[in-house]
C-alpha cells in the first residue's frame, strides 16, 4: 500500500504493537488464515481489494473491487460517528472472509485501535474479562451474549433483522446498541438506528426504526420506491438497491422491505418484512413469510417456521391487533432446520424448495 504510514502508530493486534508491515503479516498467520490473506492484499501495491458481495440488497452475488482509499474513508466515518479514537479497545468476532470482518481490521489499522480477535462463534464474549469500547455482531451472537453484554460499551448489529422479542430484551442493557444498514458495495454501514437506551422524549419516534445517515452521504428514491445511495467518499457510482424505504428527512429513512420479495396475492401487494415484524411478537424461533404459487390468488402468503410444530399458530396470528386480514398466512410449514447461506443467513429460495418438493 503506497502510503508513508501504512498503519496507525497506536494500532495493536492481540495487545501486540508492530514496527513493520512484514512483522504484522507474519504474526497474523498465527491468528487466522483469512486475516493473514486480507492483510497481504491490504498492504500490496494495488489501490483496491477484491471482495465478493452477498447479493442481498443489489442483486446477484459478484466479485467487486473496493478502493482502499474508500475503505479508509469508511473507517474514519465510523470512528467519527461513534467517537472512537486511537486507543479504542475493539473486538473482532466475525469472519475476516467477509466485508464486516475486513472493515473491523481496516478501522483498527486506520484509527489506531487495540483489536482483539477471537473465533466467530455464536457466544463470542462468554468467559472474556476485558471490557471493549466497540464490537460488531450478528443478531444470533447478540442474543447469546445478553448476560455478558456489559463487557461491550458500543455494539453494532448487522447481517440480519433484530426481532421485536430481542429488541425488548436489550432495553435494560447499558450497552449502546445500534442496528446497521449497508452492504459490500457501500463498504458496510452507511446508516445506523438506535435499538435501546431510549429516553421518554425519543422513545416513540426512535422505535419507528428510523436509520440515520453517516456523514457525507445522501439518498433518494428510484421509480420503484427503492433506495439510491450517493456516497462519493465510498463509491465512484451511486448504489441502486432493491430496498423499499420511506425517506423521513435528508439524513433519515425508514426501511420497509425488499422490492424483489413483494408478494402479489389476488391483486394485494404484501411486503414480507413488514408482516414478519408483526409476527415476531409471537415467535422466538427463526421464521419467514413468502409467496408460493396459487391457482386462484396467483401467489398465496405462507409462513415457514424453524423448529417443532406449534399448535394454533395461525389462530394466534389472526388475533394480533396490528395485522390485517390480508397479512394472515394461508398455511404454516414447520422445518427442523432452514437452509443457510455461507454467512448463516436464511436461504429463503432453497428453503422454500424443500417444501415445494414434498407438496
Amino acid at each position: 500500500m503506497n502510503v508513508s504510514k501504512p498503519f496507525h502508530s497506536a494500532f495493536k493486534l492481540q495487545r501486540k504493537s508492530f514496527y513493520s508491515v512484514n512483522e504484522l503479516i507474519v504474526f497474523s498467520k498465527s491468528i487466522s488464515e483469512d486475516i493473514h490473506a486480507f492483510l497481504i492484499d491490504w498492504f500490496n501495491d494495488n489501490l483496491y481489494v477484491e471482495v465478493k458481495t452477498s447479493g442481498s440488497t443489489t442483486g446477484a452475488p459478484k466479485l467487486i473491487q473496493l478502493q482502499k482509499a474508500h475503505m479508509i474513508n469508511s473507517a474514519k466515518a465510523t470512528g467519527s460517528f461513534f467517537n472512537l479514537n486511537s486507543g479504542t479497545k475493539a473486538l473482532l468476532c466475525m469472519s475476516a472472509n467477509y466485508i464486516a470482518g475486513k472493515m473491523m481490521l481496516v478501522r483498527a489499522l486506520t484509527l489506531g485501535w487495540s483489536l482483539d480477535v477471537i473465533a466467530p462463534v455464536s457466544n463470542p464474549i462468554n468467559g472474556i474479562d476485558t471490557v471493549y469500547d466497540f464490537c460488531a455482531m450478528v443478531p444470533l451472537q447478540m442474543h447469546n451474549s445478553l448476560n455478558e453484554m456489559h463487557k461491550v460499551k458500543q455494539l453494532i448489529v448487522g447481517g440480519g433483522v433484530v426481532s421485536k422479542e430481542l429488541e425488548h430484551k436489550i432495553q435494560s442493557i447499558p450497552t449502546s446498541i445500534f442496528a446497521t444498514y449497508g452492504m459490500t458495495e457501500t463498504i458496510t454501514h452507511i446508516a445506523v438506528k438506535k435499538l435501546n437506551n431510549f429516553t421518554e422524549a425519543t422513545e416513540k419516534r426512535e422505535i419507528q426504526s428510523f436509520y440515520k445517515l453517516l456523514p457525507n452521504i445522501s439518498i433518494n428514491l428510484d421509480q420503484r420506491g427503492c433506495l439510491v445511495i450517493n456516497a462519493p467518499k465510498l463509491s465512484y457510482e451511486k448504489v441502486v438497491t432493491n430496498d423499499l424505504v420511506e425517506i423521513i428527512s435528508e439524513d433519515e429513512f425508514k426501511w420497509l422491505g425488499r422490492f424483489d420479495t413483494i408478494i402479489n396475492s389476488g391483486g394485494i401487494k404484501l411486503i414480507p418484512e413488514q408482516i414478519e415484524l408483526k409476527i415476531s411478537e409471537l415467535l422466538a424461533n427463526r421464521f419467514f413469510v413468502a409467496g408460493i404459487p396459487d391457482a386462484i390468488l396467483g401467489e398465496k402468503l405462507v409462513l415457514f417456521v424453524e423448529g417443532e410444530k406449534q399448535e394454533n399458530l395461525l389462530g394466534q396470528i389472526s388475533q394480533l391487533k396490528t395485522i390485517s386480514k390480508f397479512e394472515i398466512p394461508k398455511n404454516v410449514f414447520f422445518l427442523q432446520k432452514f437452509i443457510e447461506t455461507p454467512t448463516q443467513k436464511i436461504n429463503r429460495i432453497k428453503t422454500i424448495k424443500l417444501i415445494s418438493s414434498t407438496c
